[in-house]
């Protein structure tokens, strides 16, 4: 039980380490929820969802043969993976000393299926960043736990999308004030600098 809980638990943190910050996709996703129309946030929440799970996924496979291919390739995907993170975790702790706001303005309760659907897929799918997260960065980390424990681990990582698309699209009208406090913003990077930087040390240490 153990065996397959912590790689689980690891995923999961490190899915929402990663995917709650402020960014074009929540500020949009955040927008729609304010709106009220679950006929439209709910293809939309799927969309970022199982998109992010598509991505997670090509990225262990993908990782998985060049590392049995190139056993020298899980030093260099661990350096960079270590070097990442640690990196990720001191821009977070730099937000959390500046904290911003999820500011949503220019609210429209007309926004269309059409419209929603076809944004969305543009927030996430040109966004480069989405590749070097999902693809990189999380097949890296999830090929350095083992051959079954990283489907465990992207399992995690692929439920935190869930949980957190849906929060963000149905609870909306709850979380706009929150997210519009710069305190609520310290609270959550400060969080994301300690998960993310001592994942970093430890993908360094190879544990």
């Amino acid at each position: 039980m153990t065996s397959t809980f912590l790689p689980v638990l690891l995923g999961l943190a490190t899915g929402l380490s990663l995917i709650i910050a402020i960014g074009s996709q929540n500020a949009f996703v955040l927008r729609l929820g304010i709106e009220g129309h679950n006929r439209v946030i709910v293809p939309v929440v799927a969309i970022c969802a199982v998109s992010d799970a598509v991505l997670i996924l090509a990225g262990v496979l993908g990782l998985g043969v060049v590392v049995a291919a190139a056993p020298v390739a899980i030093i260099v995907i661990r350096v960079l993976g270590s070097a990442f993170l640690i990196i990720y975790g001191l821009v977070a702790a730099r937000r959390a000393i500046r904290p911003g706001a999820l500011v949503v303005s220019g609210v429209v309760a007309t926004t269309g299926m059409r419209v929603a659907v076809v944004s969305v897929l543009a927030l996430t799918w040109l966004n480069p960043h989405v590749y070097l997260d999902t693809i990189l960065f999380l097949g890296a980390v999830a090929n350095q736990q083992g051959a079954t424990e990283r489907w465990w681990w992207a399992g995690g990582a692929i439920a935190a999308s869930f949980v957190w698309f849906s929060a963000l699209g149905f609870g909306a009208r709850l979380l706009r004030p929150m997210f519009a406090k710069p305190a609520s913003w310290r609270v959550l990077d400060a969080v994301i600098a300690v998960v993310m930087i001592a994942l970093g040390v430890r993908l360094a240490l190879g544990n």
